[in-house]
């Protein structure tokens, strides 16, 4: 019964030390920042404690087993396992109180000390997870010595709690990943699993206070020293860690690659290999007898198995693009999906992890007959193994990606396995030395033959393509060439953060285009404009834009335009990636040189510890992350990072962040919104183009500057010059960016949730909305039909105010609002200019349909198009397909606020005259119309988002 119980308890305890590991990680990131020296330090600390605390507790099982034989009593070793047990729980409950005195204690390094303030920080960190991770590692020898009765079952014990303890870890990864993190936040969750561990080490405690079971005694001759085997055996558990942990990476960044890098995607992984893992040593446990010959043979096996799926892998992202078409793009598909695709990565790999996960228990029990002292020997065994594993985190993840790429590291894996391999085939096998070194000599050379993996087979995502293609189902081979053709690979890099390519196209001007794993973060064709304007439009907007700071250098047109200004001093670019600061010489033709420029400083550093620990304030922040849903880049749009960014602005400074209206849903935007206003006081909404906008944080009282001095800045041949670049080529062109005036957009007006670091809730959101791929669009009006006509005038109103609007500026605004892709807002101009001038043959005759992107939207058509001129006339065109009064009213409200545009609004009392015709005749009741126009008050006036898709009517 003793065993049973504490079989379930390891589960338990497995459970929360895997959850622990991830929530450690989110909050670390918090203090060392995201990018991979942080994350090799975090994981560091993590396995090096693990590898103490097995080292530590085996010598601890010895010292108390050999004080009960003295003493001629059993030894307590339950209830020492059980108070350490209680000691994670009582500091899983602390971590919250003692991180936020960590972070305190960090700034008392000045700026412009990263070294020391770095190192000064791992310090801390190790501070805060050592001493639970150390204690962490007393599981697998404490239970191992503890209950094991004899000999004869030591192995099949020892296995049991090794895959008790793996399976409730590989439960905790994707809890962790999918639901905990999530619902709890990180505080909450650190309460939660230190309460497993109070409860698991309370049982403990009872069960060894009740009666000390009997346990394995030491072997008399044996136990003073390791056997001469064990230096070699250790070699392999550490070489088997290097290799798995190396292994376990690169599947990770390849799973990046071919199905986004969410969290999702990094849990999946990690659960897979923790669960083949646990199943290969439940292998073990059932095994009758163990041959002396199996643990090389399964060694053997493990490499061709690896080797077989190395030659596979660069296809993984047209597998998985096959299989994504099936499931297209419906969110009710969203978790059959992720179970589909663990199911597939299970079955590819249940048979080599799980031989990898059966080769410390083998070695366990092969050793278990040359020495008595079964904790020190589990010990031991794991503390080598999980030595390899830090070393492969810190090498494998880290070091060697600086000079290698991914096949390379993989193939140092399987090296590493081989040499594991010969010396198991010598030791175990009793095999003659020159068979051992023959065959591993052999493996070295075939893992050295393997081919290299062409990065446009598996660095260019396809987890976008959510629809089956003409050759979707001809092969990988034909896919590829077929989404490929006039591509040109002019640079490729596995770094340590990321794998990145550079690609020009034939197809647009050679065009030259920037993807960070798998997927395009930016194009000097298609999202030139949005870079562009992400530097200027702040710019133009901020009183001193000498100083800026940028968020990830991207294609670098953003820091080539704000260095361009002849105001700039200084522009600093924190980029995560060294490989994007390597390939930034490509784009130099296209950037206004700004590798080259002398204002440019380039810092190869997290965002969030950059700005935390730059000196001085910014006239401009400009935030390019990727989006939300990839792993990471959420933490840039937390509530404490848009803190930090506002304390670092100066008066009148502006906090420009980058978001998109594509691949997202209601929720995320709302969470955005919400998060960005609990911030700043004044936010307004420009667009960039297309669905992608720019939120504006204004630090300053007044707002916006005056008109007149936005004119006189434009009217500077630096940003004529620049905004000319981006296409705008008037000033008005340039203020019909402006989508929300400052004061439109405000707290009571949002209905989502706080995005912060101790409650992540963003990338959740994000990586649901991105499966779906939706795009969506803003609420612009204030109000419903009950609301006053008293609100924030937009820029552009005011410049076009006193006098009609001269046609050339309503020709030149709709042109180029029509060729940002922006497409309620091209109709809204044309019905405008239409309207203003009847006589006009060019307003007649352009059609935004023959504007390049824009000939394939429905809502372009004339019809629509008449609808909208209908409400510059001031006339109300009811929906004649609408059944009845309030239909057409729900219908016309839909018509109004989808295309209302600040600049040029509207009639509100239009909104009132069409509620007027619902009276609840055709109904027999007034209730309908008088509930359905509360309705529309409620929703308009608040930051709502409306469920059609961008472009509908």
């Amino acid at each position: 019964m003793t065993r049973a119980v504490a079989l379930v308890l390891t589960f338990l305890t497995g459970f929360s030390g895997l959850v622990y590991e991830i929530s450690w990680q989110k909050y670390l990131a918090t203090l060392l920042g995201s990018h991979s020296e942080a994350t090799a330090a975090v994981l560091g600390l993590y396995l090096g404690g693990l590898a103490a605390g097995y080292a530590i507790f085996g010598f601890v099982a010895r010292r108390v087993v050999a004080r009960a034989e003295g003493a001629g009593r059993n030894p307590p070793l339950l209830l020492v396992y059980g108070l350490a047990e209680m000691g994670i729980g009582l500091l899983a409950f602390l971590f919250p109180l003692l991180f936020g005195g960590v972070q305190r204690l960090s700034f008392w390094v000045p700026p412009g000390n990263e070294g020391i303030s770095f190192a000064f920080d791992v310090a801390l960190c190790l501070l805060l997870i050592g001493p639970p991770t150390i204690l962490m590692g007393g599981t697998i020898p404490l239970l191992t010595q503890a209950l094991t009765r004899g000999l004869a079952d030591a192995t099949r014990l020892h296995a049991f709690v090794y895959a008790f303890n793996t399976a409730g870890a590989f439960a905790g990864a994707l809890a962790a990943g999918f639901v905990l993190i999530h619902w709890l936040g990180l505080d909450g969750v650190l309460r939660l699993m230190g309460a497993v561990n109070l409860f698991a080490g309370g049982v403990f405690v009872a069960l060894g206070l009740r009666r000390a079971p009997a346990v394995a005694p030491l072997a008399a001759a044996e136990s003073a020293a390791a056997p001469r085997s064990f230096a070699a055996l250790a070699a392999v558990a550490l070489l088997a860690g290097f290799a798995m942990m190396v292994l376990q990476t690169t599947f990770n960044r390849i799973a990046g690659l071919a199905l986004g890098s969410s969290h999702f995607t990094f849990a999946m992984v990690v659960a897979v290999f923790v669960l083949c893992i646990a199943l290969g040593s439940f292998s073990v446990s059932a095994l009758q007898r163990i041959p002396s010959w199996l643990l090389a043979v399964s060694q053997w096996l493990l490499i061709a198995l690896l080797a077989l799926i190395y030659v596979a892998l660069p296809e993984l992202g047209y597998d998985v693009h096959v299989l994504r078409s099936f499931f297209r793009d419906q969110p009710e598909a969203f978790y059959l999906y992720q179970v589909t695709v663990f199911l597939i990565l299970l079955g590819v790999l249940v048979l080599p992890i799980g031989l990898s996960g059966a080769l410390l228990p083998l070695l366990f029990h092969h050793l278990r007959n040359e020495l008595g002292d079964l904790g020190r020997i589990a010990g031991s065994l794991y503390s080598w193994n999980t030595v390899g594993s830090l070393l492969g985190a810190l090498l494998g993840g880290y070091v060697l990606l600086f000079w290698l790429d991914l096949h390379h590291v993989y193939r140092i894996a399987l090296a590493a396995l081989a040499i594991g391999a010969g010396i198991l085939t010598l030791r175990v096998a009793r095999a003659p030395l020159l068979t051992a070194a023959g065959a591993t000599a052999l493996a070295l050379v075939g893992v050295a033959l393997l081919p290299s993996w062409d990065p446009m087979d598996y660095a260019i995502g396809r987890f976008r393509m959510r629809t089956p293609t003409a050759v979707s189902y001809d092969g990988a081979t034909a896919f590829t060439a077929k989404h490929n053709q006039e591509t040109k690979l002019l640079f490729h890099d596995d770094d340590p953060v990321s794998t990145v390519v550079i690609l020009e196209s034939a197809k647009t001007h050679r065009a030259r285009s920037i993807l960070n794993n798998g997927k395009p973060d930016g194009s000097t064709a298609g999202d030139y404009p949005t870079m562009c304007f992400a530097a200027l439009l702040p710019a133009l907007l901020a009183d001193d834009p000498s100083r800026s700071f940028v968020i990830g250098w991207g294609t670098g047109v953003t820091v080539g335009e704000l260095a361009a200004l002849s105001a700039a001093k200084e522009v600093q670019v924190a980029e995560i990636s060294p490989a994007v600061i390597d390939g930034a010489p490509l784009f130099s033709a296209l950037n206004q040189g700004a590798d080259k420029n002398p204002k440019v400083l380039a810092l190869r550093r997290d965002a969030y510890r950059a700005l935390l620990r730059s000196e001085g304030r910014f006239g401009v922040i400009a935030s390019e992350p990727s989006n939300p849903w990839v792993t990471g880049v959420e933490m840039l749009f937390s509530k404490e990072f848009l803190e930090a960014a506002r304390s670092r602005l100066t008066p009148g400074g502006v906090y420009a962040q980058w978001f998109h209206l594509y691949e997202v849903d209601e929720e995320t935007v709302e969470i955005v919104a919400n998060t960005y206003l609990s911030v700043f006081d004044l936010v307004a909404v420009w667009v960039a183009q297309g669905p992608d906008i720019l939120l504006m944080g204004l630090n300053s009282p007044e707002g916006y500057p005056s008109l007149e001095t936005l004119r006189e800045r434009y009217n500077r041949p630096d940003f004529r010059a620049g905004l000319a670049r981006c296409g705008a080529r008037s000033l008005p062109e340039v203020l019909a960016h402006e989508l929300l005036p400052p004061g439109l957009v405000s707290p009571d007006r949002v209905a989502g949730q706080l995005h912060t670091l101790r409650r992540p809730i963003l990338s959740q959101h994000a990586a649901r909305a991105f499966f779906s791929g939706r795009r969506i669009d803003l609420p612009r009006l204030p109000g419903g039909p009950d609301a006053s006509d008293d609100r924030p005038q937009a820029l552009l109103a005011q410049e076009l105010a006193g006098a009609p609007i001269p046609e050339q500026t309503l020709a030149n605004v709709t042109r180029h609002v029509c060729e940002n892709a922006r497409v309620n807002e091209c109709i809204t101009w044309l019905a405008r200019w239409r309207v203003d001038y009847p006589e006009s043959k060019a307003a007649h005759i352009f059609d935004p349909r023959t504007v390049e992107r824009m000939s394939q939207v429905e809502a372009l058509a004339p019809p629509t198009i008449a609808r909208v001129a209908e409400l510059f006339r001031g006339n109300v065109p009811f929906d004649r397909g609408a059944p009845n009064p309030l239909a057409r009213a729900a219908s016309f409200t839909n018509l109004f606020s989808t295309f209302y545009v600040h600049a040029i609004p509207f009639d509100r009392a239009l909104l009132r005259r069409a509620w007027s015709g619902c009276n609840g005749a055709e109904q027999g009741s007034s209730s309908s119309c008088v509930t359905a126009r509360f309705q529309a008050n409620q929703r308009l006036d608040r930051f709502e988002l409306s469920r059609a898709a961008a472009g509908s009517p």
